[in-house]
């Protein structure tokens, strides 16, 4: 039972779209992750990548490995902080559902192709899968989570509302708000919050131990790069000639531990200094209650823009973007020209070439591919790649 008077309460949830019995033996939250975990687009996960393309290596993270780390960052979180674990837990399992293949390059592609239609939001398309796409249960489509979870997934980057710009909302989202409302104008609940920062925890020390191992970076490149770089030196002193693979991982777990006792330790002073009574207070704060110190904020920005030139941007990691974003793009040309090319129970779904239903339905089927299964489909199509 959550100790903190802001946490989201199971007994309390503001229920299902679809009603159901409750479980005699898990709480609200418990069974959607139980939900989560036992859907087809979580086994997905394990053949789609961060970084990487699958076929690079077996040792570097995929979606799923990552969802994993993310949910034990944010069950350690919740548990100092008195928060809902389980609640945390699934939220931290499903924020990658509706990733693409081949991470933000397959991603880029899809949006890019579904521009003339509305664009591709990988958030918005976890909620799809989440309230539709899954088709499991007798009674309904999707897998029929609880309010607090599906809030938790739509505002996983904090409100919604207002749109800031010329943006508009992606389909998904208005198409489920306008039967369940989740109140895309307030922050989420802390449990959501914890669950977003867990994940920023996860890919930035994983992304490092990747990027380390694959050889597209060296420690001693980390060293003028705050937190980090101490953290290796450190290491070095205390463990001197410690092997390439101890060091890389004693260094990612402490780096690990240091944001995690930052953020709760901020979490905490905010919360001191809020008094939040309910979950709902924790919506209407205006601002989020869950957060890393001023400090630790900027050694993030700091680390992203290291990982963003010297991993995200290496040559050897935009040949494997390059050639996914080809895939994507050849495969979504082919199937909104000629749906008849879907398999057969996609194709009924589709009402004619290059129709806004169409390609919905062309986004929805590639965007659940594995990166493997996307490789399959473009060579069974356009044939083996060029030597």
């Amino acid at each position: 039972m959550p100790a903190a008077s802001y946490a989201s309460v199971p007994a309390r949830s503001r229920g299902r779209l679809h009603k159901e019995a409750e479980s005699a033996t898990r709480s609200a939250f418990q069974r959607d992750r139980d939900r989560i975990i036992h859907s087809a687009a979580f086994r997905r996960l394990e053949y789609k990548t961060q970084v990487f393309v699958y076929h690079e290596g077996d040792y570097f993270r995929t979606r799923l490995t990552h969802s994993l780390e993310t949910a034990q960052i944010a069950r350690s979180i919740s548990r100092v902080l008195g928060l809902d674990e389980d609640l945390a837990e699934a939220l931290a399992l499903a924020h990658d559902l509706g990733h693409t293949p081949f991470g933000h390059a397959g991603e880029d592609a899809l949006d890019e192709a579904m521009r003339p239609y509305g664009g591709f939001d990988h958030n918005a398309q976890t909620l799809k899968i989440l309230t539709s796409l899954e088709q499991r249960y007798a009674g309904f489509d999707g897998l029929n989570l609880t309010w607090e979870t599906l809030e938790g997934v739509a505002k996983h980057n904090g409100p919604l509302l207002p749109v800031k710009g010329a943006k508009t909302l992606p389909e998904a989202l208005t198409d489920y708000v306008a039967r369940h409302d989740l109140e895309l104008d307030t922050y989420p609940g802390p449990e959501a919050q914890v669950a977003a920062l867990s994940d920023d925890i996860a890919y930035n020390n994983h992304d490092i131990d990747d990027g380390l191992r694959a050889g597209l970076f060296t420690v001693a490149d980390l060293k003028d790069v705050p937190l980090v770089g101490p953290i290796f030196a450190a290491l070095e002193v205390a463990h001197p000639g410690l092997d390439q693979s101890r060091l890389i991982h004693e260094a990612v777990r402490a780096m690990i531990g240091a944001m995690v006792e930052d953020l709760t330790a901020e979490s905490q002073r905010r919360v001191a200094a809020a008094k939040p009574k309910s979950v709902d207070d924790v919506r209407r704060l205006g601002r989020p209650l869950i957060a890393f110190s001023d400090e630790m904020r900027a050694n993030d920005v700091a680390l992203k823009r290291f990982l963003y030139e010297r991993m995200y941007r290496h040559y050897k990691v935009n040949r494997m973007a390059s050639r996914a974003r080809r895939v994507v793009r050849e495969l979504f040309a082919l199937f909104i020209a000629e749906p008849e090319c879907l398999p057969t129970d996609w194709r009924a779904l589709c009402d004619g070439s290059a129709t806004l239903r169409t390609a919905r339905m062309v986004a929805d089927y590639i965007a659940g591919m594995t990166d493997r299964y996307a490789f399959k489909e473009h060579h069974r199509l356009f044939g083996p790649p060029e030597s």
